[in-house]
């Protein structure tokens, strides 16, 4: 579950790290008291609007901007709030901007021995550990700097049985070459980060840019943050700042009636029960010629309701070409899927797109009968061999 820039912040504030202070507001009269108290709190003579939406690169599309007035500052929230920002990490049509976070400006006017890091703590799976990525090139996309200067990006790899250690605070404080107070300050500034990132159970956290002062502070200029979704039912109160808002209305749906889908780019849709067994029904797809649509796992329960949803789910991508069901009857009976999937497509009066239905296991010759008898376009198979011929079949 991904959260906003601000969200992200008020977590790490939590956890005492440094973070450029702001306040959020959806619409320009919330954006003037947010500066207004900001003045008050923090002296606070200039301001950042930024856009609050689930994309990296909002300032390429136009959705951070500095104001160095009040005029300014109504004029840019007035722009910012409704647009439609496109930025690197959106579709064409990009996302709405609901809210923007007006954040007090860091950068002191004339200062010229600011310094700006890249900093990321996620979970490395080949290593089975946490790792932290840092660079000396903040501020910009660190993928850009994989690929030119890879040698500026460093990796310290946590045990997590250990947590992070003093002497590696220490060494990554001294590889992005820093010194005096702001070596103290960024060890202090990780150790803190770390502690949030292992506190709320995250499975990303992204710093860009960590900003030294010329003073010598660490601040947490931008925030991004990524929680792990089995977790959050230890996290009741991260869970509530989901917005959905910011999600494909699909994936939203699906979550809702308890389906697990994944949209993919394919021509054929699939729906079975099991995550291997879904694995192996887009391997067939992609044996029969087709390329999988989607991953759509029912679960256990595949009653009328929820595969008329899943097919409505399915039938909004205007790529699907054909339907394919492939549900093993272990714990679900096989005559009930049939049932249900009868049920549903006389429900939804007539399907699109032909369909396919292979079920095997627990009263599977009553759930094939089910179909057969049925009347309805449905093709019935038995074997993997037999959906794979089916969907070759209804594609040509």
């Amino acid at each position: 579950m991904n959260l906003h820039e601000y969200q992200s912040k008020e977590i790490l504030s939590k956890y005492g790290v440094a973070i450029q202070r702001g306040f959020v507001a959806n619409n320009v009269e919330e954006a003037v008291a947010a500066a207004e108290k900001l003045t008050a709190e923090t002296g606070a003579q200039a301001w950042v609007v930024k856009a609050q939406i689930h994309a990296g690169g909002r300032g390429k599309g136009g959705g951070v901007k500095f104001s160095p007035n009040m005029d300014k500052l109504k004029e840019n929230a007035q722009n910012i709030i409704g647009m439609q920002l496109i930025t690197p990490q959106t579709s064409a049509e990009g996302k709405k901007v609901h809210s923007v976070l007006v954040a007090e400006d860091v950068y002191y006017p004339g200062e010229t021995e600011t310094k700006e890091f890249y900093v990321s703590i996620l979970l490395d799976r080949a290593e089975g550990k946490n790792t932290i990525v840092y660079s000396t090139e903040g501020g910009m996309d660190i993928e850009h700097v994989a690929e030119v200067t890879p040698h500026l990006i460093h990796k310290e790899i946590i045990d997590p049985a250990l947590g992070l250690q003093g002497f590696q605070a220490r060494k990554i404080a001294f590889n992005l070459g820093l010194e005096g107070n702001a070596f103290k300050e960024f060890t202090k500034f990780i150790a803190s980060l770390y502690n949030a990132y292992t506190g709320i159970d995250a499975s990303l956290f992204e710093i860009n840019p960590v900003l030294k002062t010329s003073d010598n502070k660490i601040i947490a200029v931008d925030a991004k943050v990524t929680l792990d979704g089995n977790a959050l039912f230890r996290h009741k109160d991260l869970e509530a700042l989901r917005d959905t808002r910011e999600e494909d209305p699909m994936d939203v749906e699906a979550g809702e009636a308890g389906l697990n889908f994944v949209k993919l780019d394919g021509n054929v849709a699939c729906m079975v029960n099991g995550a291997g067994l879904a694995m192996a029904t887009m391997d067939i797809i992609k044996l029969s010629g087709g390329s999988p649509a989607n991953f759509l796992d029912v679960g256990g329960t595949a009653d009328a309701q929820r595969v008329q949803t899943a097919f409505g789910i399915i039938l909004r991508d205007p790529n699907v070409k054909a339907i394919l069901i492939n549900i093993f009857g272990g714990i679900v009976r096989c005559d009930r899927v049939a049932q249900g999937v009868v049920d549903a497509y006389r429900a939804m009066g007539s399907l699109p797109v032909p369909l396919i239905v292979r079920l095997q296991g627990t009263n599977a010759v009553e759930a094939k009968k089910l179909i057969d008898d049925s009347g309805l376009p449905v093709h019935s198979a038995i074997t993997l061999e037999e959906a794979a011929n089916k969907v070759k079949e209804v594609l040509a």
